[in-house]
């Protein structure tokens, strides 16, 4: 289905690989959660390329800044070991775009800067928009569920996992994949 190993994981950032602090343009309030560095690291280590998907829909409602986004980021990044490449919608919910997910624009960007074709990138989120955003861009979704994912879109999601680093081991091992 998908052409060759995985090239590239892109994370979502909110509920999967920081702790969900609404809105947050504070760097101070950034806070890992569980498994996220072990899982970056993993794939640091396997040479395969990472990457952030982000809605950041607080930018377009007028109650963060761009440079307040981007100072999180920084913030996630250093206490991540540093990913590829950072990819986030500014736009709220109703403005038609392409990058906000489930649209495919922020997964096709991120490929684009990663110079992998979006069939080689899974995509890791917390909620259905993450796994649909992926499935449009032609990538593969994994949904790591936490307290906010509902039950349906776990039972609709074609890929759980418990945790990153079982998601992340997972994907490392299938077969085809020189890492394996």
């Amino acid at each position: 289905m998908h052409p060759g190993p995985v090239a590239a994981v892109l994370f979502d950032r909110d509920g999967t690989l920081v702790e969900d602090v609404p809105y947050n343009g504070d760097p101070d309030l950034v806070r890992l959660l569980p498994g996220a560095r072990e899982a970056v690291g993993l794939l640091r280590a396997a040479g395969v390329a990472t990457g952030v998907v982000s809605n950041q829909s607080g930018i377009g409602r007028g109650l963060l800044t761009e440079s307040e986004v981007r100072s999180v980021n920084e913030r996630a990044d250093a206490l991540l070991g540093g990913l590829d490449t950072w990819v986030h919608c500014p736009h709220p919910p109703d403005a038609g775009c392409r990058c906000r997910k489930p649209e495919p624009g922020l997964v096709i960007e991120a490929a684009r800067r990663l110079r992998v074709a979006p069939g080689r990138c899974v995509v890791i989120g917390d909620i259905a928009a993450d796994v649909l955003a992926a499935r449009a861009a032609g990538a593969r979704g994994v949904l790591v569920p936490n307290a906010a994912t509902r039950p349906e879109e776990v039972a609709a999601a074609p890929d759980v996992a418990r945790d990153l680093v079982t998601a992340v081991r997972r994907l490392l091992a299938e077969p085809g994949s020189d890492r394996s």
